[in-house]
């Protein structure tokens, strides 16, 4: 008889889903199923995960606190028990999945067990409290290995049919050679400046690396794209501020090579097969060790250590970017 299987995974970030892909898989691979995903609808999962043959249904919830923490509890609860699922999995160690599984009467509750969530686990087999200081990446790796559940590559690949994609994004599909610029990020403080970029198109412009520029940047911060055009008066650079993560994954995977700051965008180009290049300055590297991403960082660059000022980011200079790039590609 088949089994059915639910994995629960409440982080908003798309770089954080992106991380879990290789777990996800894992278990799928484990069971011999393909596997049913709760997810937040930020994360635009619907859209991402679609050709990936190893998934079934994705279901979105929000997570909320307050008020909405019971509600969106029950709507959790509503879903595990229509389905009928014989293992919910969660990737992280938020309660609530957890709490709603034990609702729909799930015999088989799996989880990382820290903090309060063991209690509505039906697992026996916990992290300990030092691995509260992994990585999300690392504590999914000792949840599979805990539960035996054997990992066959720690890196997260993404196979995306772009075909679905063009229709609503032909003004971006150009004749010519296409780069890409990743220019924002969700934390400013990991954002390279504008002029830099600017300095870093004219000096790959003079190699003859690209014809065009795609700008990928959220529709919230539509500011820095349009900073960097109007700044460098250059007619390369295309702006897809207004893209969706769709018109996002066209643009990057028309493109010959991506360089970007710590981002969702960074993370998904790197599992898209995409050469990528990660502007490092103020976060750890060591964060990146599961990814694909090539991580550029200053001379002095020093592992481990966070800065929140997003001036610590001109350390990055844009020659030393530069001769990186070439040495590289």
């Amino acid at each position: 008889m088949n089994k059915k299987i639910c994995i629960v995974y409440t982080h908003h970030k798309l770089g954080d889903l992106i991380w879990q892909l290789p777990y996800i898989k894992a278990i799928s691979q484990h069971h011999g199923e393909k596997i049913d995903l709760v997810l937040r609808e930020k994360t635009q999962a619907k859209n991402i995960l679609k050709d990936l043959n190893h998934i079934n249904k994705i279901y979105y919830n929000e997570f909320r606190k307050g008020l909405f923490y019971w509600i969106d509890v029950f709507k959790m609860t509503k879903i595990f028990k229509s389905e009928k699922y014989d293992f919910v999995y969660i990737l992280d160690k938020v309660n609530k999945p957890a709490i709603a599984a034990r609702f729909a009467k799930i015999q088989n509750i799996i989880g990382p067990g820290l903090g309060n969530q063991k209690k509505w686990l039906t697992t026996q087999n916990f992290l300990n409290e030092d691995d509260w200081k992994l990585s999300y990446s690392e504590q999914s790796q000792m949840l599979l290995k805990i539960n035996s559940i054997n990992l066959a590559d720690k890196f997260p690949h993404l196979e995306v049919d772009v075909k679905r994609f063009k229709e609503n994004n032909s003004d971006i599909l150009i004749p010519g050679k296409k780069i890409a610029f990743g220019v924002d990020s969700f934390e400013e403080y990991k954002m390279w400046y504008e002029e830099d970029f600017i300095k870093l198109a004219e000096l790959l412009f003079e190699k003859k690396l690209f014809d065009y520029i795609y700008l990928i940047c959220g529709p919230d911060k539509p500011h820095i794209s349009k900073k960097i055009i109007n700044d460098s008066n250059k007619k390369y650079f295309i702006d897809c501020s207004s893209k969706d993560l769709q018109g996002v994954i066209l643009a990057i995977k028309n493109s010959d090579f991506y360089i970007g700051n710590n981002s969702g965008p960074l993370n998904m180009s790197a599992a898209l097969g995409v050469k990528t290049f990660g502007l490092i300055a103020n976060d750890p590297i060591s964060e990146l060790k599961f990814s694909k991403i090539n991580p550029i960082t200053p001379k002095d660059y020093i592992d481990n250590v966070w800065n929140r000022e997003r001036s610590g980011m001109k350390k990055l200079k844009p020659n030393e970017v530069f001769e990186e790039i070439i040495r590289k590609i």
